[in-house]
């Protein structure tokens, strides 16, 4: 019997990035003295991840006076970060229970290589999951299909017979399964407009900010929970 597969985001899925991220700039304003107003600043233009660090490192230092090169700045970003991002044990116990179940567990994500495996390591994921591919490291990005090809793989399971991808992205995570073949499950943080609930053939949203995944609901917790219950890659 096929055990069935679940393929994961990792930031803002997993991992809380965005704490991760104002914690950051906390400590990147307070050690270059950047003043009251630009904590704020930087989490507005990061735009939760959404705006390129290459671009946003350019922004930071043309508004600042850096010295230090963007590529420069973003280097140290990439060894600082992984330090301050965290999983929940509860999400840790959750995916081992879930691979106790019978399911292949796998993280599916964009980014550059060392912060992305640096994340994977600080917060013991990489212990809990069969496998992973990141986006920097294979050479194509979500929502493209052969990432999650590429992730199926890495946990020795194939596409093809069926599974599911959960996260937080309407368009990288909820799009990309479904052209990729797999059930979804979004997690609703709330920046999407509209909250779809948990239930089958979700719509969240209207107009362009549709959602449309297989179920909706407000954290990982209650996605691992529901995959559990479903007991198969069909549900």
């Amino acid at each position: 019997m096929t055990r069935p597969l679940a393929l994961f985001d990792l930031d803002n899925t997993l991992i809380d990035r965005l704490a991760a991220f104002k914690r950051w700039a906390a400590g990147f304003a307070a050690e270059r003295r950047l003043g009251d107003d630009a904590v704020p600043w930087l989490v507005a233009l990061d735009a939760d991840g959404s705006l390129p660090m290459d671009a946003f490192f350019s922004r930071v230092r043309e508004r600042f006076g850096l010295p230090e090169p963007a590529g420069e700045l973003w280097l140290a970003y990439r060894a600082r970060f992984p330090l301050l991002v965290s999983c929940r044990g509860e999400v840790l116990d959750g995916l081992g229970r879930l691979r106790a179940a019978g399911w292949v567990v796998g993280i599916v994500t964009n980014g550059m290589a060392d912060n992305q495996t640096g994340k994977l390591e600080r917060t013991g994921l990489a212990a809990r999951v069969d496998g992973w591919a990141i986006s920097e490291a294979e050479g194509v990005r979500k929502p493209d299909v052969r990432l999650f090809e590429i992730a199926a793989r890495r946990c020795g399971a194939e596409l093809g017979a069926g599974g599911w991808v959960v996260g937080d992205d309407p368009v990288k995570d909820i799009q990309g399964g479904r052209a990729a073949g797999l059930r979804t499950i979004w997690i609703d943080r709330g920046v999407t407009a509209g909250s779809a609930g948990e239930g089958s053939g979700v719509e969240a949203g209207g107009g362009s900010s549709a959602v449309a995944a297989d179920h909706a609901v407000g954290d990982v917790l209650s996605a691992i929970e529901l995959l559990i219950r479903s007991g198969s890659s069909s549900g």
